[in-house]
């Protein structure tokens, strides 16, 4: 799988981790920065992802900043892009199976590694699960429906 991984200067060390993982793991990863821990703001590379996603060049992504909700609010301005904070795997799995989530949102300052594995082997390994939830989801980049 593609995956897209994008942070801001508190969740580079957890990025960097995780993105060498998911290689590990088999996956094909797209690195979106940031490459330091300078300061940068969330909004730009969430933004960035979301575009990522939506425009087809990732099939996931993963966003990461200090508590996981600035950047989830910064993906999910896409309306292509369904970006849910989890902070365990069971969240991580509902997020895929219930409402087909392309964008996992984790905080390094509350996510330790090991769980932010987890949490992403559940996301990584959930199909959606559509029946009753497909007109939900449906609704969620068209809410006129």
């Amino acid at each position: 799988m593609k995956i897209a991984i994008a942070s801001d200067h508190a969740a580079v060390d957890l990025k960097a981790e995780l993105a060498q993982w998911l290689r590990e793991e088999g996956h094909e990863v797209v690195d979106l920065g940031p490459e330091t821990a300078d300061r940068v703001d969330y909004p730009d590379y969430g933004y960035n992802l979301g575009q990522a996603v939506a425009a087809g060049s990732a099939d996931r992504g993963v966003a990461l900043c200090g508590s996981g909700i600035g950047i989830s609010i910064a993906v999910n301005r896409n309306p292509a892009c369904r970006a849910a904070l989890v902070s365990e795997p069971l969240s991580a799995t509902l997020a895929r199976e219930h409402n087909d989530a392309n964008v996992i949102a984790m905080g390094a300052r509350l996510t330790g590694v090991d769980m932010a594995k987890a949490c992403l082997t559940a996301f990584l390994s959930t199909d959606f699960g559509g029946g009753r939830h497909a007109g939900r989801v449906e609704k969620l980049s068209n809410p006129a429906l």
